[in-house]
């Protein structure tokens, strides 16, 4: 009986060590074990270093839209025909040896905007279209202000001849840098000399050349 007791007695303590030891791995397992980041926090905020929603991330561009009545790069826009409210009056001046038709090329666009160069002038005649040549006079960058106008000039020759010439039946104004133009009344005299083809006789000065009395 003694030697029974002694074996039951080796078996349990035999059974509480081993029962300790698989607690004891097992809660060493449980504590050892990486937890998986969810990237927020309990209260539903953002982890640290995520923008807040509606917030812009980090190097976001700022906005590069140009202002009206610019360019992308920041320049004053040209002027288009359909931004000019164009008109033609008679401004010759007795005494003159050439006749002068003035040209006004009002901005309406409401912006400013820019105009240089020469303008495309073409003659309606009962002898066909007549283009008009530079008269070879610098050209100046300009800017026309909302509102305002600037000018060029037309010379032509006086009909002496005490003929009936060449008749002129209307005048096409076609902007610098633009292939809309525009169709006007001719405002000067009514003919041209009759010339021998060689050239020309009508020339045009640049944008600004004349003044509104000129």
């Amino acid at each position: 009986m003694r030697v029974r007791k002694l074996a039951f007695a080796t078996l349990a303590v035999a059974a509480a060590l081993s029962l300790t030891a698989c607690q004891d791995g097992e809660a060493g397992t449980a504590q050892g074990a990486p937890t998986a980041s969810t990237g927020a926090s309990a209260s539903g905020a953002p982890a640290s270093g995520a923008p807040a929603s509606g917030a812009p991330g980090k190097g976001s561009a700022p906005s590069t839209a140009a202002p009206a009545g610019s360019t992308g790069a920041g320049k004053t826009a040209k002027c288009r025909t359909a931004d000019l409210t164009i008109t033609a009056a008679d401004r010759t001046v007795t005494g003159d040896a050439d006749n002068t038709v003035v040209v006004e090329l009002k901005n309406h666009s409401g912006k400013d905007c820019t105009l240089s160069g020469y303008a495309g002038v073409d003659l309606k005649t009962s002898a066909g279209t007549l283009s008009a040549k530079r008269s070879g006079e610098p050209v100046v960058a300009g800017v026309v202000k909302n509102g305002k106008s600037t000018y060029f000039g037309i010379s032509y020759p006086a009909d002496t001849s005490g003929g009936s010439g060449v008749r002129i039946t209307g005048l096409v104004v076609t902007p610098p840098d633009e292939t809309h133009s525009v169709t006007l009344s001719w405002p000067g005299a009514g003919s041209l000399p009759v010339t021998d083809g060689s050239g020309s006789p009508v020339k045009i000065g640049p944008m600004g050349s004349a003044g509104q009395g000129e």
